[in-house]
């Protein structure tokens, strides 16, 4: 047995009062004169022996009592874990999972109100000068603190679900950078939550200094049907056009879910419904398809019916109908007119013409497709920027001049992982395939003749072997490549081994030029994306915005406002948002009272699957030192306590002491000498 506070002991000095008084009893006889007391004489005896029994066992239930008085101010307890923690102030850490799982349902209410009463438990386990701090889900830094034990009751009684979902390993490095710089202290850390499969995968690191425990509530066994994602199947959105949606579609049950209602609305207006059976523990994507848009921004929501879970129900997205496309055309001095009549022909397109020395590089970022034709020899300012405008996501078209620098298109078209001319090859010849698996020619065709009519080559360049993945459009007899894209970063790049010049082919004049450059400005749309996910995207990049000091840019949403942190870069402007946005929905960026974009957040979901980590995984994934305690115990007081200091006597000591108290005035009521025989014997 140990004793928490041992000073107390030395009251024990005490019990010799007790002892004193009953060796010296100071009470005054009075002296009673008698004739003839021979026949007293015996009966003398018998009460003197009776009369010292007595007070034998009232000294002993004295000093019992005062001793375990004693023993209850000493705290005395049997040594459990943390034995060397005793007496010592503890820093207590406390996670409360706040995630969307903890909206579900047990028998106590909501897993989070559970889990909000579990904390106040633990904490009124320590004592009244011991320190604690409230963890969530948010990592906020007002929770970077200690509180007093007043203070964490206050600040759980304000925790509200939270769109943030971690894992367990950051949220005990979160919990350790807080109690390593309390030294001295007793540290511990609780983590209480539903503990879903997703927020471990491998064994967890932790200080071994750091006693980690975690309560993990159970929650019923709930079906789910989730919106995962979505994705449009177009690359450029144009007015009046068919649009594809694909949504993707989960169930995480066991159990089959049938006939589950979902529709698509654009705008407030409802584009599209459909009704969905899904098969346990499966994914299921389903194309919709809906028209009659107009050029702006366009609000999409994807909408089921599904309960009792019901958070991840709806999927936000969001995407621009340009009302036209604008096309940059880079030449060396002179426009190539092959070129200007083809994006000419159709009013989508907003070609407009620049001379390599006098290209506006901050305007490369607002054109999807860039076309570079008749140019000896690119600068190595443009070329720098053309590289950084396809890793972004934009599309560069090349044609060689037909007196090409060919060491310089070298070191302009290699550092993009792109074929590049090697040499000029004079023989002539013809194209003979059509790469019909190509996103290029994608639907296309409604039938393709056996021989058909392919471009002829009096002369070309022979491309090189590139190092990043090809995409032939046209191949040559000798199995060259005629025209081929390159993936570069997030763009593409597509070469073509001739000039739009006719001395070279008959490219420029040919039925497929135009329908393939028209194919791959098309498919060279880099909007912004359809939707962010709140907790995992915290920045944002849109196409570079001009500012002024006087000047914000802003996200409002239902008359919110939120101020981003925004910091300018090549080619794009970047918004930090970090755990500013807490509510999905669709959100308008402003620059003063001008919209520049509507962009959508989702919730995160990994918190749609309900299912949960087990104990054996918990025993395999948790450190030596960690305690898994169980959820279901109506009071985790006693057992913090228990787990901290071992098994408590202190209320026991208390019990005796009052136990022997009362047996002292039951020996002085009730046990009493023998008076009658006395006067029978008179």
């Amino acid at each position: 047995m140990h004793f928490i506070y041992p000073a107390f002991l030395f009251a024990l000095l005490t019990l010799a009062f007790p002892v004193i008084i009953h060796l010296f009893n100071f009470r005054k006889f009075q002296r009673v004169n008698f004739s003839n007391v021979q026949f007293l004489k015996e009966i003398q005896e018998q009460q003197s022996s009776r009369r010292n029994l007595k007070e034998r066992l009232i000294l002993a239930s004295r000093l019992l009592a005062l001793a375990f008085l004693v023993f209850a101010f000493a705290r005395p307890f049997i040594p459990a874990q943390n034995t060397a923690n005793a007496g010592r102030q503890n820093a207590v850490s406390i996670f409360v999972d706040n995630s969307y799982s903890m909206q579900t349902l047990n028998r106590e209410g909501s897993l989070l109100d559970d889990a909000k009463q579990k904390a106040k438990q633990i904490a009124s386990a320590y004592n009244i000068n011991d320190r604690f701090q409230l963890l969530t889900q948010d990592f906020e830094g007002k929770h970077q603190r200690l509180l007093s034990r007043d203070e964490f009751n206050d600040a759980v009684d304000q925790v509200k679900i939270s769109a943030q979902s971690r894992t367990l390993q950051q949220i005990i490095s979160r919990q350790q950078s807080l109690l390593i710089t309390q030294p001295g202290a007793a540290k511990s850390a609780y983590i209480i939550s539903d503990l879903q499969k997703n927020m471990a995968d491998k064994p967890l690191k932790t200080d071994s200094a750091i006693a980690i425990n975690l309560i993990q509530l159970k929650a019923g066994n709930l079906p789910n049907v989730a919106v995962d994602s979505v994705w449009l199947l177009n690359a450029i959105h144009r007015p009046g056009e068919s649009e594809k949606l694909v949504v993707r579609l989960h169930n995480y049950a066991d159990e089959k879910a049938e006939k589950i209602p979902l529709k698509v609305t654009i705008n407030g207006a409802q584009k599209a419904l459909g009704s969905y059976t899904l098969a346990a523990r499966s994914v299921q994507n389903d194309t919709l398809a809906f028209m009659g848009l107009q050029a702006g921004w366009q609000q999409g929501e994807v909408a089921l019916q599904d309960n009792p879970v019901t958070f991840d129900n709806k999927f936000f997205f969001s995407f621009n109908v340009a009302q036209q496309m604008p096309v940059l055309l880079i030449d060396g001095g002179t426009p190539n007119p092959y070129l200007k009549a083809v994006f000419a022909a159709d009013p989508f397109f907003n070609a407009h013409n620049s001379h390599d020395g006098n290209v506006d590089y901050a305007a490369l970022g607002t054109c999807p497709l860039i076309v570079i034709s008749d140019i000896k020899a690119v600068s190595t300012g443009l070329a720098q920027q053309l590289k950084t405008y396809v890793s972004k996501g934009g599309t560069l078209v090349v044609f060689p001049a037909i007196d090409a620098d060919l060491n310089n298109y070298r070191s302009f078209l290699q550092p993009m992982n792109a074929a590049y001319p090697e040499k000029l090859v004079p023989d002539a010849g013809k194209v003979s395939a059509l790469n019909r698996q190509s996103p290029v020619f994608k639907n296309v065709f409604e039938s393709f003749p056996p021989n058909p009519d392919l471009p002829i080559v009096k002369k070309y360049y022979q491309l090189s072997a590139a190092h990043g993945s090809q995409d032939n459009l046209m191949t040559l007899t000798a199995g060259q490549s005629f025209w081929a894209g390159y993936n570069s970063g997030r763009g593409k790049v597509y070469v073509a081994a001739v000039p739009l010049n006719e001395d070279f082919s008959n490219l420029p004049r040919h039925a497929l030029f135009v329908p393939i450059l028209f194919r791959i400005a098309l498919l060279s749309g880099h909007d912004l994306p359809l939707f962010y996910t709140l907790g995992a995207d915290e920045t944002l990049e849109v196409p570079p915005v001009q500012l002024t000091e006087k000047q914000l840019l802003k996200l409002t949403k239902d008359g919110q406002s939120t101020i981003p942190d925004v910091r300018q870069q090549e080619g794009s402007t970047l918004l930090y948002v970090s755990d500013q946005l807490r509510e999905p929905g669709i959100y308008t960026l402003k620059k003063q009272d001008s919209t520049l974009a509507t962009l959508a957040f989702n919730d995160n979901r990994k918190e749609s699957d309900l299912s949960y980590l087990t104990p054996a995984v918990l025993k395999d994934i948790l450190p030596r030192q960690a305690a898994l305690i169980p959820g279901s115990n109506a009071s985790l007081k006693g057992i913090v306590a228990e787990t901290n200091l071992g098994t408590q006597l202190w209320k026991l000591c208390i019990i005796l002491a009052l136990i022997f108290l009362a047996i002292e005035i039951l020996l002085i009521r009730y046990l009493k000498s023998n008076v009658q025989g006395i006067k029978q014997a008179v």
